[in-house]
């Protein structure tokens, strides 16, 4: 027979997971950015804790410096590296601006590593980002992002 206080951290773990209650534990939702709809009510969807903190840190990634409005210092900037050469200083750049990015402007993540590995065939890096999401530290994400420039 389990213990009380195994029960309990059963029952906790269990409400943080699939309760949307106030009271239970915090749980991090975002916009379903793809905009896929939901059945019941056709409404645009939501993804939930590790999905939502994943697509933020991926957006946050992608985005430029004066792209966000009203926030213009929020941006990583990594795609004025990618019109450089491909070079191991080009890419320890790269890892240092996703870093900063992350920490400063996802207090939901607490970031592990960030890598990122040139692809000179394709001519595009693949940035491989690990973290932990703060409700569920026991749980590793590993997010990669396939970096390449457009023009």
């Amino acid at each position: 027979m389990a213990s009380p206080r195994e029960t309990n951290l059963a029952a906790h773990t269990d409400s943080q997971a699939h309760n949307e209650s106030d009271r239970s534990v915090r749980q991090y939702s975002d916009l379903d950015l793809f905009f896929g709809k939901t059945k019941a009510s056709k409404d645009v969807g939501r993804v939930f804790d590790i999905q939502a903190v994943k697509r933020s840190v991926r957006n946050l990634v992608l985005t430029n410096h004066y792209e966000k409005p009203f926030h213009p210092e929020i941006g990583s900037g990594v795609r004025d590296v990618l019109f450089e050469n491909m070079t191991p200083t080009t890419a320890h750049i790269l890892t240092r601006k996703i870093e900063m990015v992350i920490e400063n402007y996802e207090p939901r993540a607490r970031l592990i590593s960030v890598s990122a590995f040139p692809n000179l065939d394709r001519n595009e890096y693949e940035c491989t980002i690990k973290f932990y999401v703060v409700n569920t530290p026991t749980e590793l994400v590993d997010l990669t992002v396939f970096l390449e420039r457009l023009r």
